[in-house]
């Protein structure tokens, strides 16, 4: 896959040069006429730039237009458009035509699809298509994007199909509370929960491995580019992370279909995750205190993507007509969903003892978390931040796209 490891560097380059002619003018942008023109002859001068099809170069022009107007939307988190390093970005080609890739099903398992200066290229089957698989469903494929990750490169398909409107759900109503000793607790006393991602075999091998990368490190004179014994470490590194990655995403995508199929209203507390997550290790002046142990918790946090499985939530509840609210996260550990007292003593690890002497009610504490979610849905709002009376139809978030 040489050829579309070019097509994707192309791609990252042309990106740059983009960002590079739109920007050197301050107080404007370049138009989209402007930057087409300069494609245009950038292609004709740069031999290396005829890699990448011209297609998928005017894919690149749409995106990068799109991530500014993501950027002055000041209802988008999207932050501002920058360059793209060789290192740190994701390696991605499109294919905005659908019409020439004839896709065609080889067996069960495998399909083959035409690619644009790559060839017939054959491909893992895992679902239907819309228009292709034979009695699937209808509709058809518009376009293709290529995406490169520790596993090799990755096809997925654009598809439009017709999808009725659904009914309104209004209900059941549940409230989740999230966290790291229970992945997900619900406010009918149940909880979904999951293991390790990795097995015991495979984190012991990545410990080994990080220790190696350790080592080839300190013998790597200083300023001296990384060999290929240390790339080929990390090579092996980020592909059993990426495994451990795909094992979250799997189960995530898994629970939130079940909670989207059995709940009509989802409420969950709005969080300022990347707050949460903040370093505590200060400045010189006033250095932080507990830091490794706050940097655990950050890693805890991270490993279970919380603002993932609500976006997860939010489109998969809205399909089906339900609806993810959120509602203000403090005091929702700390309260006694029963009688309202707010103790921060109360709650004992995963224990929470009411200190009310009326009231004495004890049991799981983020049971009674998500009870006290689920009871605030009155003052919620929706996902996005209005009332629920307008909300996106896109399936996938703005900033992912």
């Amino acid at each position: 896959m040489a050829v579309l490891d070019g097509q994707a560097h192309t791609a990252r380059a042309l990106w740059n040069l983009l960002h590079e002619y739109c920007t050197f003018r301050q107080g404007r942008l370049a138009s989209v006429k402007d930057c087409d023109t300069a494609i245009r002859q950038t292609r004709r001068e740069i031999d290396w730039m005829g890699r990448l099809p011209a297609q998928a170069a005017q894919a690149v022009l749409r995106t990068y237009r799109q991530a500014w107007a993501n950027f002055f939307n000041p209802a988008h988190p999207a932050g501002r458009p920058g360059f793209k390093s060789r290192s740190r970005s994701r390696m991605v080609v499109d294919v905005p035509q659908g019409r020439d890739l004839n896709i065609a099903r080889l067996n069960r398992r495998w399909g083959a699809v035409n690619l644009p200066k790559v060839g017939r290229v054959r491909f893992r089957w895992t679902r239907d298509l819309p228009g292709v698989t034979r009695g699937g469903p209808a509709g058809r494929i518009t376009g293709a994007r290529l995406v490169k990750d520790a596993h090799g490169w990755q096809i997925v398909f654009r598809t439009e199909r017709q999808v009725p409107a659904p009914d309104t759900r209004p209900g059941p109503v549940v409230g989740i509370d999230r966290g790291i000793t229970v992945a997900l607790a619900l406010s009918d006393g149940t909880t979904r929960e999951h293991g390790e991602w990795l097995t015991s075999r495979e984190k012991e091998r990545l410990r080994r491995l990080e220790k190696k990368s350790a080592r080839q490190r300190a013998a790597r004179p200083p300023g001296q580019r990384a060999s290929r014994r240390l790339a080929r470490t990390y090579d092996r590194i980020a592909r059993l992370r990426a495994t451990a990655k795909r094992r979250a995403v799997d189960w995530q995508h898994q629970t939130t279909t079940e909670l989207a199929r059995t709940f009509g209203v989802v409420v969950v507390e709005d969080l300022r995750i990347t707050n949460m997550v903040r370093s505590a290790t200060g400045t010189v002046e006033r250095p932080g205190r507990n830091v490794r142990q706050k940097a655990g918790l950050n890693r805890a946090i991270t490993g279970q993507a919380w603002g993932r499985t609500v976006i997860l939530l939010g489109y998969k509840t809205r399909d089906r007509g339900g609806l993810v609210v959120k509602v203000p996260a403090p005091g929702t550990s700390q309260t006694c969903h029963r009688c309202g007292r707010r103790d921060p003593a109360a709650r004992n690890g995963i224990r929470y003892a009411c200190a009310n002497a009326a009231c004495g009610w004890a049991g799981h504490a983020d049971t009674n978390a998500a009870i006290n979610i689920r009871n605030a849905a009155g003052t919620a709002v929706s996902g996005r931040g209005d009332l629920g009376a307008a909300r996106s139809a896109k399936r996938q978030p703005p900033h992912a796209a």
